[in-house]
């Protein structure tokens, strides 16, 4: 049988032929005119005018809407979820929508940040509000066209109606509802009529990711600008004492080598720091080049000599200072209820573990970098930042300059965990532009990130529990970590309220390594220590692990207390979602479950996971995962986060390794520093709960009890429990009882 290999197609769908290296040809076709004869091409939204109605929304005479994305964008989806509220309210289709990244601008917007998995919750009433405003001034400028009662008409996918069924588009209207007096009632939809949230819908710069379009800070670009490598001391505990760099200002493309750190040595010590600064004391060296080859090269050839200012510290020292600090009495306690040592005392049994973590980079795909142009009219600044206010207030404190002269534009960020809330090296752009009196970009190596950045700090957890008569008497938690502590609301999260003898204590250890927030501040290892913990409780206890859990949250819901921040009910509604998605304990002989519940950043979590033996090792094969997040805004956007954070969670705490000797780290780039590889991703089953309740955080809450489920898994196939991270290099090397 012969196979034809003809092409058949219309002239019109035809647009053009190229020869390929191999000889073959490239032929486009236009796929709309393909289909039919009549079909036109899409319109491109983003060349329309369109006319201001107010800070968060523009229309165009045609009727298609800009939408202004005020937070940052780091993957999370927020460009996405943020302008859908709006558009829900404003009764818009989504295909006429155009969003476009908003600059720093907080006399319009608020809560310009993007954190601790908040901008949909805090920004779930204020935004919709905006569109429903918006969509009642424009029925108010029609009704006022037509000489009727606004109260006569409705609104529809961007169509007003009034009572004898004529109609008039937004963009009618658009310059007339401007002027109008901002309405105060205003009603905001039940969900039950909701057209657009709900919906999975793509995120709104796919096409310009997947295409390679700039929209990244990498990808800014000003015409005369230049690029800096900024090198700064190689280990935490020096500062710069001489370099030379003849050689590197003769290398091509290399403009001037410069140093750094007066102002911003000023700005510290002069009692103006920013919270969102991680800067030492030291000069930096700066190598100014035509491009970002010509100054990293150009630094690579400057030689240098750094002196020792103050402790070189190693791992093995912050291990047993902070085992001191857990066994010692310099605890602050941040909540007490009953009294744990009366409890302690009485009890039959008392268990006892000590967890540790270890220092982690923050490892965004997209180094960091920003653009700083200085003149005496304003400084423009732009690229990824979490925080764009701080970022703003810091370099006006830098550049002694007023607030209003701060000028910051946001980019798509390639990845921030918590990084990109510290602007340091938004200072250094802004420090160096200032002395060059030339536009230019930092940008640093991975190098540079891996080993100068800010860290997940190290931390130990001592956790004690008291059994008496079959029951759990008594919990306490001793947290010992460097450079901080466990945020307020920790000690208020399960199992606050479950157990009447309950004492949460924090020590820190200080230390001159920078440390900061990373995914799930605390949570990210204090849900692998606690929900291990309770498993191994359940063991002692002889109790069924899922009972255990929906016991003491029979407590909590028994006796409601304002001084518990997570949702019993919820709690045990995700619990018993993931057991039955599972089939928890029901599972096929030489696969392995391990369970782990968990609430933080208002969201509540549970998850399974499945694990096997391949060779003697585990391997994770699967991870089911219930949420309840309240309403899910954009299930597409919500999957993608959910199943990233399960992956980013097993990823470091299996395998991420990352630790100090003398002050210099033990990585600096991925080829010592492992990330979860592709084949080692499990398949992740994601469940969502139904709710009509406002909808909490999802960047950061399934990856906290991820660790937890698999360490149960592990200790189900191995025998073993894991007490350290990582785990792969705390599995013991024995025979396994799986």
């Amino acid at each position: 049988m012969q196979t034809s290999n003809k092409i058949s197609f219309s002239r019109r769908s035809f647009l053009k032929t190229s020869v390929l290296a191999s000889g073959g040809m490239l032929i486009g076709f236009n796929l709309f005119n393909a289909c039919k004869e009549d079909a036109k091409m899409p319109v491109d939204l983003s060349q329309l005018n369109y006319n201001d109605f107010n800070a968060f929304i523009k229309i165009s005479e045609e009727g298609k809407v800009t939408i202004f994305a005020t937070n940052p964008e780091i993957g999370q989806g927020v460009k996405t979820s943020m302008p859908m509220l709006i558009a829900e309210e404003l009764d818009v289709l989504w295909e006429d929508v155009y969003v476009v990244q908003a600059p720093l601008d907080t006399e319009n917007y608020r809560n310009q940040t993007a954190g601790g998995s908040q901008s949909l919750r805090r920004n779930w009433e204020p935004l919709r509000q905006t569109g429903a405003t918006a969509k009642q001034m424009l029925v108010n400028a029609a009704a006022a066209r037509w000489g009727v009662e606004a109260s006569t008409c409705t609104a529809k996918q961007g169509v007003i109606i009034n009572a004898n069924g004529e109609t008039i588009g937004y963009g009618d209207v658009v310059l007339e509802a401007a002027q109008l007096e901002v309405p105060e009632d205003i009603s905001l939809k039940d969900p039950k009529d909701f057209t657009i949230i709900g919906t999975k819908t793509a995120n709104v710069d796919i096409d310009k990711i997947i295409t390679g379009k700039p929209l990244f800070g990498l990808d800014y670009k000003e015409a005369g600008m230049v690029y800096a490598s900024v090198i700064r001391p190689p280990a935490f505990g020096q500062v710069l004492e001489s370099f030379d760099a003849t050689t590197a200002k003769r290398m091509p493309g290399v403009i001037d080598v410069i140093t750094i750190g007066e102002k911003a040595r000023a700005m510290l010590t002069e009692g103006r720091p920013n919270w969102s600064v991680k800067l030492s004391t030291t000069d930096k060296i700066v190598v100014v080049g035509k491009t970002i080859w010509d100054a990293i090269k150009g630094a690579k050839a400057v030689k240098t000599t750094w002196k020792t200012d103050s402790n070189l510290e190693s791992t093995k020292e912050h291990d047993k200072k902070l085992l001191d600090l857990l066994n010692g009495n310099k605890f602050r306690t941040r909540r007490k209820d009953g009294d744990v040592e009366k409890a302690f005392a009485e009890a039959d049994k008392v268990v006892e573990r000590i967890y540790e973590s270890t220092f982690l980079p923050h490892n965004t795909m997209e180094p960091m970098n920003f653009f700083a142009n200085v003149t005496p009219e304003k400084v423009h600044l732009v690229g990824p930042t979490q925080t764009p206010e701080a970022a703003a207030n810091a370099v006006a404190s830098l550049l002694g300059r007023p607030i209003e002269d701060i000028h910051v534009d946001l980019t798509r960020m390639g990845g921030g965990f918590g990084r990109r809330l510290y602007n340091d090296y938004v200072i250094e752009a802004a420090e160096i532009a200032d002395k060059i009196k030339m536009p230019v970009k930092m940008v640093s190596t991975r190098e540079d990130d891996m080993t100068t950045g800010v860290y997940r700090p190290a931390c130990k957890y001592k956790i004690a529990a008291s059994i008496k008569d079959g029951k759990l008497t008594g919990y306490h938690l001793k947290e010992a970590c460097v450079n901080g502590n466990m945020y307020g609301l920790v000690p208020n999260f399960f199992p606050a309220g479950a157990i009447a003898n309950y004492q949460v204590d924090s020590v820190p250890l200080r230390s001159n390594i920078t440390t900061g927030a990373w995914r799930a501040p605390y949570t990210n290892f204090l849900a692998i220590a606690e929900q291990s913990f309770f498993d191994e409780l359940a063991e002692e206890m002889e109790v069924d692990r899922v009972q255990l859990h929906m016991d003491l949250l029979d407590n909590v819901k028994k006796n409601p207390s304002p001084k518990v921040d997570y949702s019993p009910e919820r709690l045990q509604g995700v619990l018993q979602m993931v057991v039955e998605k599972s089939n928890y304990g029901k599972t096929t002989e030489g696969v392995y479950q391990g369970l782990s519940v968990y609430y933080c950043h208002n969201t509540h979590v549970a998850e399974v996971a499945d694990v096997i033996l391949d060779n003697g090792m585990p391997f994770i094969k699967k991870v089911t995962c219930a949420i309840d997040c309240g309403i899910v805004v954009n299930p597409l956007g919500a999957l993608n986060q959910a199943k990233g954070g399960v992956l980013d969670g097993i990823g470091h705490a299996m395998y991420a390794d990352f630790s100090f000797k003398d002050g210099v780290p033990s990585a600096n780039n991925f080829s010592s520093y492992q990330l979860i590889r592709m084949g080692q991703t499990p398949e992740v089953d994601v469940h969502f709960a139904k709710s009509d309740i406002a909808p909490t955080g999802l960047g950061e809450p399934t990856l906290p009890p991820i660790g937890g489920a698999v360490a149960n898994a592990i200790y189900k196939a191995t025998g073993q429990r894991l007490y350290k991270l990582p785990f792969m290099n705390n599995l013991q090397s024995k025979e396994v009882i799986g």
